[in-house]
């Protein structure tokens, strides 16, 4: 299976120009203790509050006038299905999107707020109904991971850090679910600065990406395994097929975090950074502030890659 290469990544970010925005890379000084130093992406900024919109909005642009025609179908916790419908909105294309029942109210609101239909199913069936829905009635079906425009959207990501940071840049953090983001970031890093080391973080509730690159294979948890961390957009419960193999070419390692990091992270971001992140977002620099032994590196970035928290949760993390 082809690798997404820097035609790719070039074409995406044309693609997406004027729709996703070229998020700044931020110099976080709060954060530096001593030997080493911190930058974020901040991809909480998003128009839709995550790094999703690059990926949906560069594989519904690239569909054909037939394909777009027929409508799209989708499937995510939240943070893809904002994008899809977002960037489905901008195309004038109906847009279907399968939810988890226990998504994130502000998530579901959100894409329903877009113009998409959605339809909540038990949690395990989000990946199954897609592909029903698009035999019965013609739908294209957008994954939230599993291709390669998905692919090259996200690492637009990586395009920017790479042009952003310091020449002494020597570790980005990204963080894993279906593997889209940390292979198209991982690419277009080791493509443009292959000095650079990408590492991946998971929670250790769902650390099936960890499983899989230390296997050398592919490992699927249970769902009911992956719904226990508070980090929804993390959940899935195995990275793709093709982003798998992103992993084993271009990712260095992959780290876990606990969910008090996680917890702890999100109310940092918010005191120190000034940034609201949800808990799938806070992943990546909680690493940065839990893991430093294990990571090495000086001179960091991490991506911060969604914000659409429940304001609720988000008071509840802020008064622990």
């Amino acid at each position: 299976m082809a690798l997404v290469g820097l035609e790719e990544l070039h074409a995406a970010r044309e693609r997406i120009a004027g729709v996703a925005v070229r998020t700044p890379l931020v110099p976080a000084p709060w954060a530096a203790d001593g030997g080493r130093r911190l930058w974020l992406k901040p991809e909480n900024l998003q128009p839709t509050g995550a790094f999703k919109a690059r990926g949906a909005y560069n594989r519904l642009a690239a569909l054909s006038g037939e394909e777009r025609a027929r409508g799209v179908v989708a499937q995510s916790s939240g943070n893809h299905a904002q994008a899809v419908a977002y960037a489905a909105g901008l195309l004038g294309i109906k847009a279907v999107i399968v939810m988890p029942d226990t998504s994130p109210a502000v998530k579901v609101d959100a894409t329903r707020s877009f113009g998409a239909e959605v339809l909540l199913v038990a949690p395990e069936e989000r990946d199954t109904v897609p592909a029903e829905l698009a035999e019965r009635h013609d739908y294209v079906w957008v994954p939230p991971y599993d291709d390669p425009f998905i692919i090259a959207g996200q690492g637009t990501v990586g395009l920017e850090i790479a042009e952003d940071a310091p020449a002494e840049l020597d570790t980005v953090l990204v963080p894993v679910s279906g593997g889209g983001l940390i292979g198209g970031t991982a690419a277009a890093l080791k493509l443009t600065r292959p000095g650079v080391r990408v590492v991946g973080v998971e929670p250790e509730l769902a650390a099936d990406a960890r499983a899989s690159l230390l296997a050398g294979e592919r490992i699927t948890w249970p769902v009911a395994d992956t719904y226990r961390t508070i980090a929804d957009g993390l959940r899935t419960p195995s990275v793709g097929v093709l982003p798998f193999e992103h992993l084993t070419a271009y990712v260095d390692d992959i780290v876990t975090v606990t969910e008090d990091e996680i917890r702890a992270t999100v109310a940092l971001l918010a005191r120190r950074g000034r940034l609201v992140a949800e808990p799938s977002g806070a992943v990546a620099p909680a690493a940065y502030f839990h893991r430093a032994a294990e990571l090495g590196g000086r001179a960091v970035a991490a991506v911060v890659s969604g914000g659409n928290i429940e304001p609720a949760l988000l008071a509840e993390l802020l008064a622990g």
